[in-house]
């Protein structure tokens, strides 16, 4: 009988290696026949899941965003609030070697994202998502009176240049959760609320 080849794993599989080849030798290398060697497929085969490299691409980039939104969705929110905020940002962070593979790859999709359209576009929507994550965050531990659109902003500036100073100038890992949870803390202290709910 003829192997079944699962779709969405197969294409969770070819995103995978796009990664591997941006790791390895930039997004610019990332070409339909170079990924398809590094998936150990021919290029047709390729093309049975991803008929250009724009799709590929693209697709890689936002398996990025999904795996990441899968682990913070599986974060039990009761009890401490501060606690569950730190562990969501932490989830973004460079903190192992899979999630710094995944801010590496995020990198350099958002650098080509400058002159690619469609990557752009996928990167508009995520910063847009992104800013509403924060926002989400920021309300778990800040109180009444804090301005939390702006504080929202500076969390994720914080985040954003960590991931940057971790994956291009060697930030330890350790030193980048002391300081988000130095951030938290301070911000956290503004608030009102009791330990363990949300503001």
């Amino acid at each position: 009988m003829p192997k079944i080849v699962d779709g969405a794993a197969r294409r969770a599989e070819l995103a995978e290696a796009v990664w591997r080849v941006v790791r390895r030798a930039g997004l610019a290398h990332a070409s339909v026949r170079n990924v398809a060697q590094e998936a150990g497929l021919s290029a047709g085969s390729l093309r049975h899941s991803f008929p250009s490299q724009t799709e590929l691409t693209v697709f890689a980039m936002r398996l990025v965003a999904e795996r990441i939104q899968t682990r913070i969705e599986a974060i039990d929110v009761t009890g401490d609030q501060l606690r569950v905020v730190e562990r969501s940002i932490a989830e973004m962070l460079p903190l192992d070697a899979d999630r710094l593979a995944e801010c590496q790859v995020w990198l350099a999709f958002s650098a080509q994202s400058l002159v690619d359209p469609a990557l752009r576009l996928l990167s508009v929507e995520m910063h847009r998502l992104l800013r509403q994550a924060f926002t989400n965050l920021v309300a778990r531990i800040a109180g009444p009176d804090v301005d939390r659109p702006l504080e929202a902003r500076r969390l994720y500036a914080l985040v954003d240049g960590l991931i940057l100073h971790t994956v291009l100038h060697g930030e330890s890992p350790r030193r980048a959760r002391a300081v988000v949870k130095a951030h938290l803390a301070a911000l956290a202290a503004t608030s009102t609320t009791p330990s363990g709910t949300t503001a």
